[in-house]
């Protein structure tokens, strides 16, 4: 299958149907399902590196006044989570290592590969002579 990398918080958006275009500043010709891979920077709230959903490239269009493509898109299904190393481009993923699965089971296996950034400890402030240090 066709698969594009694309930042992970933006796959989880089109997982959510908050997000039906994707920017880019270049175009193909292929249309149809395309597998949706996180990349491998962590970004709140996203699983890197892994991809978690196809998604069916309807149409391409230029935006003269973005400068960029848009590629509308349609949530067709999400996967078992497949880590997947990202590529620029369109590339190549084995279609045996696609797996649709519910939303149930989707919920339950990706949520132990989302980032959740860890706060830093705030350091104890100590008054010395009336000073803070």
């Amino acid at each position: 299958m066709k698969a594009l990398s694309v930042r992970g918080d933006y796959v989880m958006d089109m997982i959510a149907g908050k997000k039906k275009i994707e920017y880019r500043t270049w175009s193909t010709k292929y249309r149809g399902p395309l597998l949706m891979c996180s990349t491998a920077k962590k970004v709140a709230g996203s699983a890197p590196g892994y991809a978690t959903c196809v998604v069916n490239l309807k149409s391409i269009e230029y935006v003269d006044f973005d400068e960029c493509y848009y590629w509308h898109i349609e949530l067709l299904n999400v996967i078992k989570p497949v880590h997947v190393k990202g590529q620029l481009k369109l590339f190549n993923v084995a279609d045996e290592l696609i797996k649709p699965i519910s939303k149930e089971e989707f919920d339950k296996e990706v949520a132990p590969l989302i980032y959740q950034p860890k706060r830093k400890k705030k350091r104890k402030r100590i008054e010395i002579n009336g000073v803070l240090h």
